[in-house]
């Protein structure tokens, strides 16, 4: 039988319960298991493409259209196991599913309760994932214990253990056990009282993880497990990470949870092998390189809004043994301030994706810069719209040329709506979604880059190019490396003759994992460590190669999240 792994959170939110997911499900597939990932969130939207990434951070694309948690993302990078859409469900989405069955009527006149008609539903898209050939489901449940909107989960995996049996059933709860500075000591209570709303609910977590700042002391895991009724083994040490998120695995080993919850479950597991992620971490501490990449968007101020752009650079950063220092600058600061002011001395400039026309003209400066100074670019969804936008008012001459999205009136829509989103009124999972394939030149930097001439992206837009200028670009130097299989719509848009100037209309960042960078990212790294090494040959005396020098040095800025705009999507 498929065994089931519960992973739930306490004292509060942002605990890392993705993370620590993911980590065990590489450790577990490291072992020789199947796994299968899955994540609950009780919000009731039917899934977060309609949700502002200030709230909820960026929307992770799956193959089959899917927008899901970014959770999601780290499941795909840590692991191997594939994902669908029953790999993320939500409050809405269970509810949806109960009041349908209602209208149909196949409760044959019952009175439809939360329990056992939602607790059913939920136990019914957690057994979707089990199978014959899988040996362990991990299913993540957001949200913190306490919350009204999670009981409803919390009570149906209370229930699955009585369903499929104690032994095939494990508990992990995350809590944080904080160091007060003032007191000088940590502070379990918190934990304590964690648990004791698990216990209330009806279920005696197997495991805690708990997050801390300062190692948790031996009399204080002792305690821990006292109070909170598991064995001290039980109890795990996940101290926060300074240098990568990938280092939380090796966390989770040095505290043998891999080898408790194999005990536990009595799984077929064999020896754990990490070498290739422990040379990973080994070439993320010694890197023979350091570059620098301003990532110009409307979100920057948040991280999550796009946590696997960073990532994804990061992967990059690991392929060319290069450390990649990355700076968020507000799109809307570079319209008000000018891009000579806030990108001098990148290595290399990113323009991601997103929603609205606030800060859309400060993009349409970056990619100029960028072009105009042979700086390395890579343009993403929007970021790709906006490349073309700026070329076609400043190399191809249509001065007010923009996106119908942006200006309705513009005489040269060089970017519209697709035509089959012309029809659609609603909002929620109606974009062109999930992997397409696309078609690349032979010769171009995108087909070298993939060693290949057909690939399968995954998308998320409604606008595109409009074919009706192809001509033109064409004539003024910007080559198409990039096609669906009909030709009928522009994947990619490249510039030959700049050292790597590569603007896709799909999200590559969905597709990279940390032992596998994208090859568009990595290339787009590569380029930038390539422009780093020739400014260093420079003289000593070039302004601008003094000025990437002292940004390069610069660490990371701290990320203000901004307020929220009614323009966002």
């Amino acid at each position: 039988m498929t065994k089931h792994i519960f992973v739930t959170g306490g004292v509060v939110s942002s605990l890392g319960k993705g993370l620590t997911s993911a980590s065990i499900g590489m450790l577990l597939e490291r072992r020789g298991l199947s796994i299968r990932m899955q994540k609950l969130d009780p919000y009731i939207n039917v899934d977060p493409g309609t949700m502002s990434p200030y709230q909820h951070g960026e929307v992770y694309v799956l193959d089959d259209g899917s927008e899901t948690d970014l959770d999601l993302g780290h499941y795909e990078r840590f692991t191997n196991s594939p994902l669908t859409r029953d790999a993320n469900y939500t409050t809405g989405q269970i509810y949806q599913s109960v009041i349908e069955k209602e209208r149909r009527g196949e409760f044959l006149g019952q009175t439809v309760q939360v329990i056992p008609h939602i607790t059913n539903e939920i136990k019914d898209v957690i057994h979707k994932l089990a199978a014959p050939d899988v040996d362990v489901v991990i299913t993540e449940i957001g949200g913190t214990v306490g919350d009204i909107e999670s009981q409803p989960f919390l009570e149906a995996i209370r229930q699955f253990a009585l369903d499929v049996g104690k032994e095939n059933c494990l508990y992990i709860h995350l809590t944080l056990v904080p160091y007060l500075k003032a007191a000088g000591e940590m502070k379990t209570k918190p934990t304590q009282h964690s648990v004791g709303q698990m216990r209330q609910i009806g279920i005696q977590p197997d495991i805690l993880v708990c997050r801390t700042e300062k190692p948790i002391s031996a009399d204080e895991r002792a305690k821990i497990a006292l109070f909170c009724n598991v064995p001290t083994r039980a109890v795990i040490e996940e101290r926060d990470k300074e240098f990568s998120v990938y280092e939380v695995p090796l966390s989770l080993v040095e505290n043998e949870l891999d080898k408790l919850i194999v005990d536990r479950l009595g799984l077929p597991a064999g020896p754990l092998e990490l070498d290739p992620w422990r040379e990973l971490l080994h070439r993320m501490r010694n890197p023979d390189h350091e570059i620098s990449i301003a990532v110009v968007g409307k979100y920057a101020g948040h991280r999550d809004a796009y946590k696997s752009i960073y990532e994804s650079l990061e992967h990059a950063g690991i392929t060319n043994k290069a450390q990649v220092r990355i700076r968020p600058v507000l799109s809307s600061d570079v319209e008000r301030e000018g891009p000579e002011r806030l990108l001098s001395g990148y290595d290399g400039i990113l323009v991601p994706g997103g929603f609205g026309e606030r800060g859309v003209e400060g993009k349409v400066d970056a990619v100029r810069y960028a072009r105009e100074r042979g700086i390395p670019f890579l343009g993403i969804c929007l970021g790709m719209q906006c490349a073309v936008i700026e070329f076609a008012r400043n190399v191809v001459g249509l001065d007010r040329a923009h996106s119908t999205e942006f200006d309705k009136d513009t005489p040269d829509p060089v970017i519209c709506l697709l035509d089959e989103q012309r029809s659609i009124t609603d909002k929620g999972g109606t974009m062109r979604l999930g992997a397409q394939q696309a078609k690349l030149t032979a010769g171009s930097k995108s087909a070298a880059a993939y060693g290949s001439e057909a690939v399968w992206e995954r998308h998320r837009h409604r606008y595109e190019f409009n074919n009706q200028y192809r001509q033109q670009f064409a004539a003024n130097g910007m080559a198409f490396a990039g096609t669906s299989p009909d030709d009928s719509l522009v994947e990619i848009v490249e510039l030959p003759d700049h050292p790597w100037f590569v603007a896709v209309q799909y999200h590559p960042e969905f597709k990279s994992k940390p032992t596998a960078s994208h090859p568009l990212f990595a290339g787009f790294v590569g380029a930038a460590v390539r422009r780093r090494s020739q400014r260093r040959s420079e003289p000593a005396g070039d302004s601008s190669n003094e000025a990437a020098r002292a940004e390069v040095a610069t660490p990371d800025v701290a990320l203000q999240e901004e307020p929220v705009h009614e323009s966002d999507g």
